[in-house]
């Protein structure tokens, strides 16, 4: 019996065909959105555990005026007032003014009783009116007294007239020439004397000497009014106040001990005690080139760089006196609250918000202004400082803005 050889085709290895390594499309579906929604709740554990924390923007400034060099304290003042009152001694008959009315230059504003004045400037115009007719009537006289002179001249020169007529028609020419002259200054003087009543008429009427404001009332109808007092204080001296709002400026009384830090023109930022939050802009105008020997004090005054209706005669107001420091161009300097500072191994550092999270800086303190730090380094115009920070918060550490 034969046996079969082997064939190298029964050597062979048979396989399987392998299944590819592809999923189906259903199932990535699923291991994708399992994926989101992963990344979504961690996403919002991150934001959850973040620091809910206050900021601020960074402002910049120009550090060439913000150095205060001295701090002082004045008067709002008027350079251009006046309390108006009459030339003469005279009763009010009408008042036309009230506090806070805005007046212009000429504008009436009281009449005195001027009855006696009327009387007056009546007979003055009557006088005049008597003086110009008499002057017609003696010009009428003269020229007939002229004419007549000249009549008897030909007669006598033809041996018809007689020298005495002769001699009477040239006198009778020469006085009436004489007084038409003194007739002519007399209208000059009933003129002069009409003007005179006029004038005392005008003074009857108050007027504005400005534009202003009216302050203060202190006359009413009926009562007597004199440029001095008199009286025994039963008179006032004036009818009211009149304030020229465009003229008002600041006066301080700076210890002559540091009258060497106030210089023309320097920088002064004012605060009205009435608007502390308000900070205006001003210059020093002029330095009173003498002391007060009492209070060691030298005058300063300082005028508005805009003058604003808020701002009044008389109110209290702080000042401070700033430095230029002598640049030409003031360097840049980035102002932050003050309770955005933390000091922290020797370094004054603040915490800016990059991208959601707290990013610590070290930064150059420069000064103080009120609340106010001023940064010459380490933070930029427009970033978001985080303002009183917690003390656990760590550079790099998540964290969320409040609402303002």
């Amino acid at each position: 019996m034969s046996v079969d050889k082997p064939r190298l085709e029964d050597l062979r290895i048979e396989r399987k065909p392998a299944r590819g390594p592809g999923l189906p499309a259903s199932l990535w579906l699923w291991v994708l959105a399992i994926g989101v929604v992963v990344a979504a709740f961690f996403w919002w554990h991150s934001r959850a555990g973040a620091v809910e924390v206050q900021t601020a923007i960074v402002r910049g400034a120009a550090t060439g005026a913000e150095r205060t060099v001295l701090n002082a304290s004045g008067y709002v003042t008027a350079r251009r007032q006046a309390t108006v009152s009459s030339k003469v001694t005279g009763k009010v008959t009408e008042v036309l003014i009230e506090e806070g009315m805005k007046v212009k230059e000429g504008q009436v504003l009281a009449r005195l009783d001027d009855t006696n004045i009327k009387t007056g400037l009546d007979v003055a115009q009557a006088q005049l009116e008597s003086a110009q007719v008499s002057l017609e009537e003696t010009r009428a006289l003269l020229k007939q007294a002229q004419n007549e002179f000249a009549r008897i001249t030909e007669l006598a020169k033809q041996n018809i007239s007689s020298p005495s007529d002769l001699d009477k028609a040239e006198s009778d020419a020469t006085s009436l020439k004489a007084r038409l002259a003194r007739q002519e200054r007399d209208v000059t003087v009933a003129q002069m004397e009409l003007a005179q009543w006029r004038q005392q008429m005008e003074d009857m009427v108050i007027r504005a000497p400005f534009d202003g404001v009216i302050t203060t009332k202190d006359a009413q109808p009926g009562e007597m009014i004199s440029p001095v007092s008199a009286g025994g204080g039963f008179t006032r001296t004036g009818i009211g106040t009149v304030v020229d709002m465009q003229s008002l400026e600041i006066e301080i009384d700076v210890n002559e001990s540091y009258i060497n830090r106030v210089e023309p023109a320097q920088a002064v930022e004012a605060t009205l005690d009435a608007y502390p939050d308000w900070k205006i802009p001003c210059k020093v105008i002029a330095i009173i080139p003498t002391a007060d020997r009492q209070k060691s004090t030298v005058k300063v005054r300082v005028g508005f760089d805009k003058l604003d209706p808020r701002i009044l005669p008389e109110m209290s107001v702080k000042v401070a006196f700033r430095d230029s420091g002598g640049a030409d161009t003031p360097r840049r300097s980035m102002i932050v609250p003050k309770d955005a500072l933390q000091h922290q191994n020797d370094q004054d550092v603040v915490f800016v918000v990059q991208n959601d999270h707290a990013e610590r800086r070290a930064v150059t303190v420069s000064g103080t202004q009120d609340n106010d730090a001023l940064l010459s380094a380490g933070v930029s115009d427009g970033e978001r400082v985080i303002v009183d920070s917690p003390p656990d918060l760590k550079d790099g550490a998540a964290v969320k803005e409040k609402k303002p």
